[in-house]
């Protein structure tokens, strides 16, 4: 009787940490992406492929790493539409940080400007990740 608790119990923590958050309530919303483990941050952080990646590969988005080249696509008239390599992928705020995209600060210096995985579109992937590259080829081959 108390394995069967006890598996009730591991069934339901799975479920907690999916994907998918069940409310439509903007409060459970933000609640979800601000409480999700990294596995599941790490989807957050995905971005667009440009369309010559998207018809090579079979899929519109993949997520960011470090190394990837990417454009932007919005922002302020300074950073819209540089292509620029990522830096840095911040899983915690769920931001990108790119080489020579900069925000100037109080005392003149320069600091790395933060810029929303959303806002992007990756133009060029970086596979030195066998992982990545399988999956990719996973994927690729499965659309054939």
């Amino acid at each position: 009787m108390a394995q069967d608790s006890r598996d009730s119990l591991h069934d339901n923590l799975k479920e907690s940490h999916k994907m998918k958050i069940a409310s439509s309530l903007p409060r459970k919303q933000r609640k979800g992406r601000a409480h999700a483990p990294l596995h599941i941050r790490h989807r957050m952080i995905a971005c667009h492929l440009d369309r010559a990646l998207r018809n090579e590969y079979s899929t519109r988005s993949v997520p960011v790493k470090k190394g990837d080249t990417v454009k932007i696509l919005r922002g302020s008239e300074g950073i819209k539409g540089m292509e620029a390599k990522v830096a840095n992928v911040d899983l915690k705020h769920l931001t990108l940080t790119l080489e020579g995209v900069t925000i100037g600060k109080a005392d003149s210096t320069q600091k790395a400007r933060p810029i929303q995985p959303s806002n992007c579109v990756i133009t060029k992937l970086d596979m030195s990740d066998p992982k990545r590259k399988e999956k990719l080829n996973k994927i690729k081959e499965g659309s054939k």
